[in-house]
């Protein structure tokens, strides 16, 4: 009988219960508020700043994302069952749409909008890193898999994951996604340091991940779908974030050539 591991979903201090999927997402905010505070230098933004940022974008991160899970999936939520989060039911999109929210607020604060594509530019690499390190909340909750596999020989990690509720392998694209956000990362942070145009790496962000995730979303057997519809709303809006994405990229390249045009 082929072998497989089932990860525990969490542990105890005391009577007091932890959950890998919590300490896995707190460990991807933090990290991501580290490494944003030492790209901010680059864009002369200050540390302080990027802390009152973080205080603002990661609670409506959160409160976005599980309102975009509880509005596309098919189940009528209680009020109280909107703050239970000890099994999932984030969606990550919601927690982009909730962050971008902050972000807009914390300019207010600042009564200062010109700064917003820097900072957007800021928060881009340290959401991909977050991203792909927060898949691995999955593992542990054992969700965001794919298709069945019932091939014996393709029933391993990590092209495969066993599911303990299903009592089957499925394919693992909860680590195909961390696979493709942690090579975006590294992608990202080469157009932050290489590129001084304000965008750019913003647009790099949408292009790459909606690239990832209309593929691996595809894949997944838990989509979230428009009510009534066969369309996943995941892929759609990736579709529509790769578009905004290359228009922006498109833009800037224009203005640089321009710019060196006019240099000349």
């Amino acid at each position: 009988m082929r072998s497989y591991y089932i990860p525990p979903k969490g542990f105890y201090i005391g009577n007091f219960p932890i959950a890998f999927y919590g300490v896995i997402m707190a460990c991807a905010m933090l990290i991501g508020v580290l490494l944003a505070t030492r790209l901010a230098k680059k864009k002369d933004v200050k540390s302080d700043d990027i802390l009152l940022l973080a205080l603002i974008c990661l609670p409506c991160a959160i409160v976005g994302a599980r309102l975009y899970y509880c509005f596309f999936f098919e189940h009528n939520y209680s009020f109280l069952e909107l703050f239970n989060l000890k099994e999932g039911g984030l969606a990550i999109y919601g927690g982009v749409i909730g962050g971008i929210i902050g972000v807009l607020i914390f300019c207010l604060i600042k009564r200062d909008f010109k700064i917003l594509v820097k900072i957007l530019d800021i928060c881009a690499p340290c959401l991909i890193l977050g991203q792909a390190i927060g898949r691995w909340g999955n593992f542990f909750n054992q969700e965001a898999y794919g298709n069945l596999v019932t091939n014996p020989s393709l029933q391993f990690f990590p092209y495969a994951v066993f599911i303990e509720d299903r009592n089957a392998w499925f394919q693992a694209t909860f680590f195909y996604e961390s696979l493709w956000n942690l090579i975006g990362t590294i992608i990202l942070l080469l157009t932050f340091y290489k590129t001084s145009l304000n965008g750019t790496t913003s647009a790099m962000y949408l292009i790459w991940y909606g690239t990832g995730r209309v593929v691996i979303e595809g894949l997944r057997s838990d989509s979230l779908y428009i009510a009534h519809t066969s369309i996943r709303v995941s892929q759609l809006l990736s579709a529509i974030l790769i578009l905004v994405g290359v228009v922006i990229l498109v833009y800037n390249i224009i203005r640089k050539v321009k710019h060196n045009g006019q240099k000349v």
